[in-house]
Formats: C-alpha cells, sequence, structure tokens
C-alpha cells in the first residue's frame, strides 16, 4: 500500500531546509508514496494547516534559502494559545491519525530533537534530520546550514581585515553560537582572527588585552576578535556554574527559584557581553575598537553546495528509513554514511566543542588568542 508521510521544519530557519523537503518528498514520491507538508512546525501541525507536496511545488526550491513551508518555535506540550501555554499533544496526535500517516519527519535543531522525541515517546512514528547552522545537535558529525554560515562568517571576517588595517583598528566581529562555538572558531581560523572567544572556554578580559598590545608592539597595527554570541568572562561562568550546582542541588523551593531567577537575569545580560568587550578593549589598549554583529545575515540566503549534498543525502535517507519500519530516530551524518540514531540519545543533549578538538590545538599552534 503507498505511504503517507508528513513532514515539518521546526526552530529557526537556516540553509538546506528547502534542499531536505526536496530529497524527501522526490524520494518518496518515486516510490509512490504521498507527501504532506505541515506549515509553521509544530504548531502548523497541531492546526493542521498542511500542503501536499508534489513534483511541482518541490522544483526550484534546491537552492532557495529559508524554508517554503515556514517555521516556528511552538513547543507540542507548551503551545501558546492566548494568553496560556497549553499541552496540544492529543491534538497534534489527532490529526497525524487523521492524515492517516506512516511517518512524520522533523526538520530541526537541538529543541526540535526533543519536541520530535516527545511525540515519538506518545506513540508516533518519527524522524528527524539535523539543522542548525550552530552545528551543535548531538551524535551527527554535522548539521545542514553550517557549511553556508561559516562560509558568510568568513567572509565577514576577510572583508574586516580591510577596515581594521586601513584604520589600525581593534574588530570585534560577534558571530552566532549561544552554546557552542563552532561557527566562531572555524570562521575565525578560515578568516585569521587573532583572537577567538567561544562559550566552552571562559575569557579574561586581561589576556584578550595582553595579547593585542603585544601584537602592537611587534608592528602589527589592527587585530581582528571573533566572539561567539555566548562567549562568557571567566566571573560570569563561574557565577553561571555556582547557579546551576545550587538550582539542582538546593533542597529549599525558594533557593532553587532564586537561582533560576538569576540564571534568566544573566541570560539577558550575555546579550550586552560583546559590546561591553569591545569598549573594555578600547580603554585598555588605547587603540580604536569597533563591533560588527553580523547577527540574521548568518543564516540567510543560498545553500552552499556542501550544505546541499548534505541535505540532499540526508533527505533520500530518510525515505529509506522509513520504508524498513525504522522511527523514533535521528538521521545523523557520519563520515559518509547516514545512520539511524535513537532519538532518546539525541534529545536534551548538545554537542559543544572539546577542549582537546583538533581545531582548538591548531588555534594554539598559530598562537590565537583563546582567552584563556
Amino acid at each position: 500500500m503507498s505511504k503517507v508521510i508528513g513532514i515539518l521544519t521546526a526552530g529557526g530557519d537556516s540553509p538546506g531546509l528547502n534542499a531536505a523537503i526536496r530529497s524527501v518528498g522526490k524520494t518518496a514520491i518515486s516510490a509512490g508514496w504521498h507527501v504532506i507538508g505541515f506549515r509553521d512546525g509544530f504548531r502548523g501541525l497541531m492546526e493542521n494547516r498542511f500542503v501536499r507536496l508534489d513534483g511541482a511545488n518541490l522544483s526550484g526550491i534546491l537552492t532557495v534559502g529559508g524554508t517554503i513551508l515556514g517555521t516556528s518555535r511552538d513547543k507540542p506540550n507548551k503551545m501558546p494559545i492566548g494568553d496560556k501555554l497549553l499541552d496540544m499533544t492529543d491534538v497534534i496526535i489527532a490529526n497525524y491519525e487523521r492524515h492517516h500517516l506512516d511517518a512524520l519527519v522533523c526538520l530541526g535543531g537541538g529543541g526540535t530533537q526533543k519536541n520530535a522525541y516527545h511525540l515519538s515517546q506518545h506513540g508516533l512514528n518519527i524522524l528527524t534530520l539535523p539543522k542548525t547552522i550552530d552545528n551543535d545537535v548531538a551524535m551527527t558529525d554535522v548539521t545542514f546550514g553550517f557549511d553556508t554560515a561559516l562560509n558568510i562568517a568568513t567572509e565577514a571576517i576577510d572583508r574586516l581585515h580591510s577596515t581594521a588595517h586601513s584604520h589600525h583598528r581593534i574588530i570585534v566581529v560577534e558571530i552566532m553560537g549561544h552554546n557552542a562555538g563552532w561557527l566562531a572558531l572555524g570562521s575565525g581560523l578560515a578568516g585569521g582572527a587573532d583572537v577567538i572567544l567561544i562559550p566552552e572556554i571562559p575569557y579574561e578580559v586581561e589576556k584578550v588585552v595582553e595579547s593585542i598590545v603585544q601584537r602592537s608592539r611587534e608592528g602589527k597595527g589592527f587585530s581582528i576578535v571573533a566572539v561567539s554570541e555566548g562567549a562568557m568572562p571567566v566571573e560570569q561562568a563561574r557565577e553561571v556554574q555556582k547557579l546551576e550546582a545550587r538550582k539542582q542541588g538546593a533542597e529549599d523551593k525558594e533557593k532553587r527559584k532564586a537561582a533560576a531567577d538569576r540564571l534568566a537575569e544573566i541570560e539577558v545580560e550575555r546579550t550586552g557581553n560583546t559590546l561591553r568587550l569591545t569598549h573594555r578593549l578600547e580603554e585598555m589598549t588605547g587603540l580604536e575598537s569597533r563591533l560588527t554583529i553580523l547577527g540574521y545575515l548568518q543564516r540567510g540566503g543560498t545553500p552552499s553546495p556542501a550544505d546541499r549534498l548534505l541535505a540532499t543525502r540526508l533527505g533520500a535517507a530518510c525515505v529509506d528509513y522509513i520504508e524498513q519500519g525504522t522511527s523514533g530516530v535521528l538521521v545523523a551524518a557520519r563520515g559518509d554514511d547516514a545512520i539511524a540514531v535513537p532519538l532518546e540519545q539525541v534529545a536534551g543533549k548538545r554537542k559543544v566543542v572539546p577542549h582537546d578538538h583538533p581545531w582548538i590545538q591548531t588555534a594554539r599552534n598559530l598562537e590565537v588568542n583563546l582567552g584563556d
């Protein structure tokens, strides 16, 4: 019998989503299956807003950025309805059954993996594909979207070299990556940054200043500082560590709440870390400092060939796994293979940069300052 599969994209948009939608759709259609795309992530599935995907609406989308299905960050069990957060899991299950779906394919990052796992625990046949420019989905070598963002961030650093050199400035460039530093580290190395600061290695401003001043003494009249948006100074990182321990270990409910509230405050404060760093570097070095925040530029535009290829091969492999009756898995990249990893091994986990990673060692060999 002909299978019916659904597909949705959730979380932040990312280059390669349309390539993955196209690959899943075309592979399934060639097998004689029907494909339904749900609009705007899990919210569209809950509201039963869908489009039937066929050859016509899958044509011409391989090179298009964003997602033709739209996306949202809404969670099945915490869906904003009016002024409340409600558990809409039962409604989603009903819509899944209404369309007689054999499987639902969810494209997304860490949050999507958790939401997909939640639905799989409620009996739905769920498969996921790893999407995020942050490259922090657990159990996969790489996520689609990362390579495109890496290219964009590297090109930005390349261009910033000109003005840094011409005006003898410190140029600080903030790169996406709230909890994982893959993007800043990779583009910093590829773009020849002199300082790279990532969330995994809390930084001491004094050591960054020392490195920049030393460059100035050596006749190098400019410095490029690549910073992950989630990079933290040592003092802030220590406070976070203590609060996390208190939040987990405190028996007193009020103490746990106080720790959680302070952690929420720090999350807000972190958004200004790079600007504060830029001001401090200017004050402490006496060199003119300028900040460039790349922001959403890194997520937009045409996906790179590497991202198109990755999304295409994972999408095709996903359909193969559905045909085999496999569900409750992330279809992950492992070398040139696409392997099925149980969602319970992925959900709630994050792939961060290990301190002994070859990219870290390369940076140290090149005497790139990492702030420690």
